[in-house]
Order: structure tokens, then C-alpha cells, then sequence
């Protein structure tokens, strides 16, 4: 029998195709509960002074004013910043985070700041509204 005369085949049955997988979920930042946040103490900052880190080209060492004590932070905003743009600024600072040896010099909160790969943005209280040294930020 040729090629010609043989019977039709039926189609063969449609096989699914294996389940793609799915992609797996973005890994962020570990979870935290409330109760971790409330521990952690936001304060408004005064920068009194900025001086040069003298061992690291772009980190600078604040003198921030607290409301009740003053303190020593770490930061590394030099490319971002000139010192006369920080001093003077109400800042938000983490102040019971453990003090830290940055490069040698101890950081004695953290101030925060809105980053991305070729930015950074001090977070400061608004404007509108009048702020203190040591004032609370929730």
C-alpha cells in the first residue's frame, strides 16, 4: 500500500504541556512585627557641624543636637551633600540604635535617608510645621 492510500491517521491527542513554573517570589526584606518597629526610637536632630570622616573619602562625622544631649553620627552622604547644606537641618535620627565604629569613629545613632543607586535624600521633618530638637518622630 503507498503512502497515498493508506488510511488517515487521527491527530494525535494534544498532550499538555508540563506546567511552567512559577516564578518564585521576589526575596525582600526579612518581615518584621509591630512590636520589633515600636522599638526602635525616631528623634528629630539638629546638625550642629559637619567635619570630614578622616579615615573615609565619603562619609561625614555630624555633630547632632538631640534636644536633651548631643551626639556624634556617621554618615555617608559626602557626594550627595556639602557640609553647609547639612548644617542647621532638622534631620530624623534613629536614636537608640547601638553605638557602631565606622572606619574608626563611632556613630552614635543613624540618620535617615532615601536612596537609590545614584541618589541620596536626608529625610527632614516638614517644613510647614515647626520642629524641635529631641521631638519624637512616629
Amino acid at each position: 500500500m503507498s503512502d497515498e492510500t493508506k488510511p488517515a491517521q487521527p491527530a494525535a491527542a494534544a498532550v499538555p504541556a508540563a506546567a511552567a513554573p512559577k516564578p518564585a517570589a521576589a526575596a525582600g526584606p526579612a518581615k518584621v512585627t509591630i512590636e520589633d518597629f515600636k522599638k526602635l526610637e525616631f528623634r528629630v536632630g539638629k546638625v550642629l557641624s559637619v567635619a570630614n570622616h578622616p579615615n573615609a573619602d565619603r562619609l561625614y562625622v555630624l555633630e547632632v543636637d538631640l534636644g536633651t544631649e548631643k551626639r556624634q553620627i556617621v554618615a555617608g552622604v559626602k557626594a550627595f551633600y556639602t557640609p553647609e547644606q547639612l548644617t542647621g537641618q532638622h534631620v530624623i535620627i534613629v536614636a537608640n540604635l547601638a553605638p557602631a565604629q565606622l572606619r574608626g569613629v563611632e556613630s552614635q545613632g543613624m540618620m535617615l535617608a532615601a536612596t537609590t543607586a545614584d541618589s541620596v535624600a536626608v529625610l527632614t521633618p516638614d517644613p510647614r510645621k515647626p520642629s524641635l530638637p529631641g521631638q519624637k518622630v512616629s
